[in-house]
């Protein structure tokens, strides 16, 4: 029976200790199309910590659940912008901007406009 005190209060003790690793966070970032979206996506995966990201075409969010011991936000921010989209207020280089898919020119109102015809389609 004093074994499984002692057993017991050592469970209790270890899940009282144990910290929640993993954050979750969103944040807008811009794109027009799923190229974009496997793009955005593929930075932030590429990025060590990162276990989960969603971006979303129509609303322009990106959802993201993250290792807080590995990474952080501007982290993340930076692997998106350095794929060449935009993350809230930072820009991403021109240079950046210029390697993403001709149909990915966000920045474009032509091209966001086609994007937007084109989603309307039933």
């Amino acid at each position: 029976m004093k074994n499984i005190f002692i057993v017991a209060l050592l469970l209790i003790g270890t899940t009282t200790f144990a910290q929640n690793k993993n954050a979750k966070t969103s944040m807008e970032v811009d794109g027009v199309c799923g190229m974009c979206k496997a793009r955005i996506e593929k930075a932030c995966l590429n990025t060590k910590g990162v276990k989960w990201a969603d971006w979303s075409i129509d609303t322009h969010e990106l959802k993201l659940i993250y290792d807080e011991r590995k990474t952080d936000t501007n982290t993340i921010q930076k692997a998106v912008l350095a794929a060449g989209h935009d993350v809230e207020d930072k820009k991403a280089t021109d240079e950046a901007y210029e390697q993403v898919h001709a149909c990915c020119k966000y920045r474009d109102e032509d091209i966001k406009e086609a994007h937007d015809k084109e989603n309307e389609k039933p």
